[in-house]
């Protein structure tokens, strides 16, 4: 008898190890939490997914053409207006400067000999030594003169722009993007990507959907679209890890445009970033608090329902201890934790809370409560922990 009980404990054993000795293995004697549905007031935040943008998103171009040849920054680091980011290839913009001065020198130049000549013509004509043809010709070959040195000066001006352009500044301050081209690549403002991004974190732009329905109800208790916006209340962030930012954000626009795919409305929250923890691009949840519900609510744990091609089901725990999978309808506003039962669920029902996963329609269970469910959880991981070492198997298997 006492090998047996050590074949069967070695057995459980071998269980728990080969799933890691994780706490989520169920009981074996078909024990299942059971709770008793019941009414409480429904006081629940609701969720929507969100996509994160930095307050200024801006793709640095080329706007000349030629090979990079340093690149000043790297992924990540954050840079000021003005800040050089790209050095591009400028040796043939360098002589185009120099000839384009070379352009000014000789127009001012020939300026400077038309200016002495009218000016000496203007003498003689004073002294009727020439006449007004004369002195008309000197004066038109001067202020020919000064526009060919104005224009020689544009074009210096032109090919300095020109120059400056190989230099690529950051057009904001923020925090560099991906660079895509490394020294040595080709650029140009035809350039199918951008050389990076240029985001500015300080703030961040959260993007969220609601229903029309639902923007309808908050614009006609507030009189208007501003109203609405006005009386929101802080939101919150959810982000990918699960975790909450701990920073409160405000709604502060919302599109005049239903999308028509969707039947959704866009807002934009705003989140303070000080210390640059979100990430333009990231994606998480936006919570709204104090979303009130009806009074004397059902309410369950999402855990203990079944969701199928956006229909819930739960298992109802017969009189003789049988389980009957059961639709039910929830109300959509939920806190990603509990549902609100609209319907199929009645006060006084039993339903199975826990480890649902196992169960199958009409099987038999042993209801437990949650308390005791969890004990045996517990128990369960101990043994897992114990087997670890050689001592915690003995020790196991002589209980």
């Amino acid at each position: 008898m006492k090998i047996k009980s050590y074949l069967f404990l070695a057995a459980v054993v071998a269980v728990l190890s080969s799933c890691g000795g994780q706490s989520q293995q169920l009981p074996a004697d078909n024990s299942f939490a059971v709770r008793t549905a019941g009414v409480s007031n429904a006081d629940l935040q609701t969720t929507y997914p969100a996509t994160i943008k930095g307050i200024q998103d801006v793709e640095v171009r080329p706007k000349v053409s030629g090979f990079i040849t340093k690149v000043y920054v790297h992924e990540g680091q954050r840079v000021s207006a003005g800040q050089i980011l790209f050095e591009i290839d400028n040796e043939t913009y360098q002589a185009s400067v120099r000839q384009a001065q070379a352009a000014v020198n000789t127009a001012r130049s020939q300026m400077n000999t038309a200016k002495l000549t009218y000016e000496n013509n203007k003498k003689l004509f004073e002294k009727n030594v020439i006449g007004q043809y004369e002195l008309s010709t000197a004066q038109n070959s001067y202020m020919t003169a000064k526009a060919s040195v104005a224009q020689a000066e544009a074009s210096l001006a032109s090919a300095k722009e020109m120059l400056d352009f190989c230099y690529v500044k950051s057009p904001a301050s923020g925090v560099v993007g991906s660079l895509p081209y490394k020294v040595g690549a080709l650029v140009s403002s035809s350039s199918q990507e951008a050389l990076t991004t240029i985001s500015d974190v300080s703030t961040v732009e959260v993007f969220f959907s609601m229903s029309e329905s639902e923007i309808l109800n908050l614009t006609k208790t507030a009189g208007n679209v501003q109203a609405a916006i006005s009386s929101f209340p802080s939101v919150k962030l959810q982000l990918a890890d699960g975790t909450v930012y701990n920073q409160p954000g405000k709604v502060v626009k919302m599109s005049g445009v239903i999308d028509a795919t969707t039947g959704s409305i866009s807002l934009i929250a705003h989140f303070a970033n000080p210390n640059r923890l979100l990430k333009s691009g990231g994606a998480g949840k936006i919570i709204i608090p104090n979303i009130k519900g009806s009074q004397n609510q059902i309410i369950i744990p999402q855990e203990a329902t079944v969701e199928v091609q956006d229909k819930f089901f739960v298992y109802v725990v017969t009189k003789d201890s049988k389980v009957k999978y059961t639709e039910i309808t929830v109300n959509p506003q939920n806190d990603g934790k509990n549902y609100i039962v609209t319907s199929g669920l009645h006060v006084g029902d039993r339903f199975v809370s826990k480890g649902i996963t196992k169960l199958n329609d009409g099987m038999a269970i042993k209801p437990i409560t949650e308390a005791q469910y969890q004990k045996q959880l517990d128990e369960a991981a101990e043994l897992a922990k114990k087997q670890g070492t050689a001592k915690g198997f003995i020790e196991a298997m002589t209980k």
